[in-house]
């Protein structure tokens, strides 16, 4: 997949540095997170949707592998997160607290966005070959914005 080293291995150190940045926010409130019904929910979503751009940035940048081999990595490995995410989401659905509903429903939308372009990802290159990596592309931002939000309440708005 010539041209995308440089863009995978960046994104590997950005998901990364902030999949730290969220368990220092579990860390630093970890009994606010733990009083909170259905908040420590969300952290783990977003540390999956991290895992999700690690794991398949790497993927990706084994070298030497065939189009359709990059294929059906990624396709599963969208498919794995994108099915755990959603199970935790409805499975933590019912507990959330009236007051976090809002954010957890813009959650759960965010988390679909950024993994469902990793199974399209999957699928395009399987079909059309490298082209396909462009689907990745929303996936990773989606991804990174949930793990910012997220962040942001874990540190923040939960103090308030």
């Amino acid at each position: 997949m010539p041209g995308w080293e440089s863009l995978f291995v960046a994104e590997i150190g950005a998901a990364a540095a902030l999949a730290g940045l969220i368990f220092v926010g579990v860390s630093i409130n970890l009994s606010r997170v733990l009083s909170v019904e259905g908040l420590e929910e969300p952290a783990l979503e977003a540390l999956l949707l991290l895992l999700a751009v690690l794991v398949i940035s790497t993927l990706a940048l084994v070298p030497g592998q065939p189009t359709w081999v990059v294929g059906t990595e990624v396709l599963v490995a969208g498919v794995v997160f994108w099915l755990t995410i959603l199970i935790v989401q409805l499975r933590n659905l019912p507990k959330v607290d009236a007051q976090w509903r809002p954010r957890f429903v813009r959650s759960m939308v965010f988390s679909q966005v950024a993994t469902v372009p990793y199974i399209l990802s999957g699928v395009v290159i399987l079909l059309r070959g490298a082209d396909g990596l462009y689907w990745m592309v929303p996936g990773i931002i989606a991804s990174f914005v949930t793990a910012v939000v997220t962040a942001w309440v874990l540190l923040i708005e939960i103090n308030r």
